[in-house]
Formats: structure tokens, C-alpha cells, sequence
């Protein structure tokens, strides 16, 4: 198998983006990410995406989007794992360098969510979950996170406002980047008086609903220095990629406070990557809900159970803490784009081993994670990249 890197990054930024149609986002992106490694060809195009048929009634986005790019000839498919799109293209691609099937690879990641009204964005959005155990009996996507919230908070004692640190965390971030949805810094009386949406669950402790488009270019990594030399940035190696699954339906696993997944593929991925926790400089997480957030941080480890909401509290989570995290915003702050954010995650983490993430640079950053989350946890995607 051979090592395999991102020479090329691309990104539109992130919002209520109705004078842009998906196939523009995409040719944006896609078309950033070629000019950024200097290359006009590609062997195939893998795109990230989930709701292009419910929402957009289009298919086949995959060739779409080739087509609009100019890439006749080209492999092109669309790959779905919910939330978990884009990082789920992002192992395809790997997957297809790493086994010489293909050299040079663009993989993107799509959402257009927003030309929807919202109920029909939240019934697309509920299709992440189990269509006859969860969505039928009327529970939306922010209903289940709302339900292990309540649950967490049961479990550990833990009160509402113990959250409020991750959605501060993460807007510190986003105001420093100019591809954010939300560029504007909160309180903890402006958590406090958020308004909720699905008890717990607050409108601040919830990540947008909103459009965007962010694309990477894969080749061998013994290739990497014929495209950045002279580069303004350097290449970064994807030192692992790892998948794992759950249950679909929260109800059916056997600890809905333990993100199962996350844990399978974060330690499947520091043992392909040949590192240990600690050795991380950053994680970018699925903050898609701040339970998700503590979940996470306890299922990879770097919590005990019960304790994830504490790394706010104690301030172990911003950039120059113990582990930054959502160091661009994450997607409370950046956004959600579903089917682009594990793209926008990577797009992100080579900015910081490059050292070109500006005001939020994580200082000497060399090793990154980037955990993308399908559904209430029942696909996650983990990937670990070097400088």
C-alpha cells in the first residue's frame, strides 16, 4: 500500500448561500483545490454528500459534479454515510491512491440544505436515523440528541450550563475564520438565555442548518513534492483512515452514552498512524450537538466518562489548551454542511500543519485528528494527518 497525501485544499464559505446552486459550490471548491495543487487532471472524483436526492431531487452527483468541473472521463461517484459523507469519500479516496487504482483523486464534500423549508430539511436530516424505530414515531435528528443529553445529565449529575464551554470554545474560533457561518463570539449568559429547541437542547448548543462545499486533492506521497515545491504550503500525509459502525437506533446499543464507533475507529486509526493519544496536537470533532462533543471526547479516551463537559470548564480545549479542539469553529460556529463537513474537518486540520490558520493556529502542530460522525453515532470516520 502506498502513503498517500493532500497536495491541494479548497473551500467555499459556509451559510444561507441561495444565490449559489450546489453545482456551483462544488465547481468553487473542487476547482480551488486543483489550482491549489497545480494540476488540470484527475483519475476520479469521490463526492461527500447526503441529501442531494431528498432536498435537491438530484442523483447521481458524482458525475454531476465531474461534469460541471470539466472532468469527462473521469471515475465519479457519490458516496452517502449521513453526516458522515464527506470523511466516508475521504476513505475511498484514500483507500483508492493507497492500492494504485488511481494517483490522482479529488475528493469533495457537498450540502445545499438550506433552498428547503424546514420541515422538509428536518425529515431529510431524520433519514440519518432508523426510519422505522426512530423517524416514524416522530423523533427528529435534534429530538435524539436531546434524549442521550437529558440522559447524560441524569447519569453524571451534570447541569445544563456545563455545556455552555464548548459553544463558547467554538465561536472564539469561528470569529477568527472568514469561511464561518456565525464570525461573532459568545457569552455564557448569552448560552444561558438561549432559547431550547428540544429539551435540553438549546439553539446554542445546536450547529446550523446551512450550505458549503470544501474539496482536498489526494496523491502518492512520493509524488507530493513534484506539486508543492515552491508551494506556499507543504503537503500533509494521511498517516491513517479508519470506519467504524454501530446500531443504528440509539435505543438498540448496549451503552447510548458510549459512542462505541468512535472508540473502534479512533484506536484503529493511533494504530495505524503508530502514535498514542497524547501525541496529538488537535482533534477536530463532530461537535454537530455539544453532547457529542463530551461523548466524543470520552469515547476516544480523552476523558473519563461522565467528565468530557469539564475540558471547557477547566479550559483544556481551546488552542492553547491541553487538546484544541473546533480550532476553525467546528460546526457550531463554521457550520454543518452534513455532507461537507468531514471534508471542511480536513480541509482545516492541513491548515494547521502548514501553520497557515492565522489567528487560530495551533502553535507547533504535527499530528491532527479529524473524527466525523454519521447519524447519532452509528458511522464514524477517523483520520489522523502529519505534517
Amino acid at each position: 500500500m502506498r502513503s498517500v497525501s493532500i497536495i491541494g485544499i479548497g473551500q467555499t464559505p459556509v451559510g444561507e448561500l441561495w444565490e449559489h446552486s450546489a453545482r456551483q459550490l462544488a465547481y468553487d471548491a473542487v476547482s480551488s483545490a486543483m489550482a491549489d495543487a497545480n494540476v488540470e487532471r484527475v483519475d476520479a472524483l469521490f463526492v461527500g454528500n447526503m441529501l442531494s436526492g431528498s432536498l435537491l431531487d438530484q442523483e447521481h452527483l458524482g458525475t454531476l459534479v465531474a461534469d460541471v468541473c470539466g472532468l469527462h472521463g473521469v471515475e465519479a461517484a457519490k458516496v452517502e454515510a449521513a453526516c458522515a459523507s464527506g470523511a466516508a469519500a475521504l476513505r475511498v479516496g484514500t483507500m483508492a491512491v493507497a492500492s494504485g487504482f488511481h494517483d490522482i483523486v479529488v475528493v469533495a464534500g457537498l450540502e445545499k440544505m438550506t433552498d428547503t423549508v424546514g420541515k422538509d430539511t428536518t425529515a431529510g436530516l431524520a433519514t440519518a436515523a432508523d426510519a422505522e424505530y426512530e423517524a416514524l414515531h416522530g423523533v427528529s435528528f435534534v429530538g435524539l440528541n436531546a434524549l442521550m443529553m437529558q440522559r447524560y445529565m441524569y447519569e453524571y449529575d451534570v447541569p445544563l450550563d456545563a455545556f455552555a464551554g464548548f459553544s463558547i470554545n467554538a465561536h472564539r474560533n469561528g470569529a477568527r475564520n472568514p469561511n464561518a457561518m456565525f464570525q461573532e463570539a459568545l457569552s455564557l449568559e448569552d448560552y444561558v438565555r438561549a432559547p431550547i429547541i428540544a429539551t435540553p437542547i438549546n439553539i446554542l448548543d445546536s450547529s446550523p442548518v446551512c450550505d458549503g462545499s470544501a474539496a482536498v486533492v489526494l496523491a502518492p506521497t512520493e509524488w507530493a513534492h513534484k506539486f508543492t515545491t515552491g508551494h506556499h504550503r507543504g503537503a500533509v500525509q494521511i498517516l491513517a483512515s479508519a470506519s467504524a459502525s454501530d446500531t443504528l437506533a440509539v435505543h438498540d446499543r448496549r451503552d447510548p452514552l458510549f459512542l462505541e464507533a468512535a472508540n473502534l475507529s479512533g484506536q484503529r486509526a493511533l494504530r495505524q498512524a503508530g502514535i498514542r493519544q497524547d501525541d496529538l496536537d488537535f482533534f477536530e470533532l463532530h461537535d454537530a450537538f455539544t453532547i457529542m462533543i463530551a461523548l466524543s471526547l470520552e469515547a476516544n479516551g480523552f476523558a473519563q466518562r461522565g467528565e468530557g463537559w469539564r475540558m471547557a470548564d477547566e479550559g483544556e480545549i481551546g488552542i492553547g489548551g491541553r487538546l484544541p479542539i473546533s480550532t476553525m469553529g467546528g460546526l457550531k460556529s463554521r457550520g454543518h454542511p452534513v455532507g461537507a463537513t468531514g471534508i471542511y474537518q480536513i480541509v482545516e486540520s492541513v491548515l494547521q500543519l502548514t501553520g497557515s490558520a492565522g489567528g487560530n493556529q495551533v502553535a507547533h502542530a504535527r499530528l491532527g485528528m479529524a473524527q466525523n460522525i454519521g447519524g447519532s453515532g452509528a458511522t464514524i470516520v477517523t483520520h489522523i494527518l502529519g505534517s
